[in-house]
């Protein structure tokens, strides 16, 4: 198997997804999942400016703007900013519809940051990197990048192998499809509900910590801190995902 980036389709942030966006995600919208998140992004921005690069539907931007910071975005998908323009204050963001490698905002931001794996929507190393480029660029001195990023999920996958379960219920069965010579997965959700069922693919390229910190390095960042979660536990060989900061000298 060998999927390249142009045989898989970015634009999957349909209308339809983006309606439903919030209740298939409502798990990331848990107290216990969102509110560490925001209060480690408020750390970080440290009173000033904010932008949020995949900002889509407001999950992390419209708590932010609540706490009284000053919060921008860049969003591929405009069904998606039209569903944050139909909540509470999130007319009130300014959003630059676009795509996040070259995308601009007005200003200089203290933090940029992009969650739930975002990165991994650009389906090239090229295009990653130029999106460390841009968000380099938005930041003014001594500003941070953070990113919260899965570790590429190969522990377990067999030489040869291309599927692997990550998560079956009663009514959602997920399936990543791997290309590990192009370094690209498929996560395949299959829905079921009152008798019917929904399948949404949605591609990515994963990538390794070692490989951002390269992408930052060029983007003239610096590593200052690299967890394993929001709450700040230690990152370690069996960590699931990161959380990393790196800093603009």
């Amino acid at each position: 198997m060998s999927l390249s980036p142009d045989q898989l389709d970015p634009h999957v942030w349909t209308e339809s997804v983006a309606r439903d966006y919030d209740r298939s995600s409502a798990a990331m919208y848990d107290p216990a999942v969102l509110d560490p998140t925001v209060r480690f992004l408020a750390d970080q921005a440290r009173g000033g400016r904010v932008a949020e690069f995949a900002i889509g539907t407001g999950r992390v931007a419209l708590p932010l703007a609540a706490q009284g910071l000053d919060v921008a975005g860049i969003e591929f998908s405009q069904p998606m900013v039209d569903e944050l323009r139909r909540k509470d204050g999130g007319a009130n963001i300014p959003v630059a519809v676009g795509d996040m490698a070259s995308a601009t905002l007005r200003g200089e931001f203290a933090l940029v940051y992009l969650v739930y794996n975002a990165i991994t929507c650009l389906l090239s190393q090229s295009a990653q990197l130029q999106c460390v480029d841009n968000a380099a660029r938005h930041l003014q001195p001594g500003g941070a990048l953070v990113m919260e990023v899965f570790v590429p999920p190969l522990q377990g996958v067999l030489p040869g192998e291309a599927y692997k379960p990550f998560h079956i219920s009663d009514d959602h069965l997920g399936i990543d499809e791997f290309d590990t010579v192009n370094q690209l997965l498929v996560s395949h959700h299959y829905s079921f509900s009152e008798g019917t069922a929904s399948r949404f693919d949605s591609p990515h390229r994963y990538v390794w910590p070692s490989e951002l910190d390269l992408m930052a390095h060029h983007a003239g960042l610096t590593l200052a801190e690299r967890w394993a979660d929001w709450d700040r536990t230690p990152f370690t060989a069996d960590s699931r995902s990161h959380v990393s900061v790196w800093r603009k000298p």
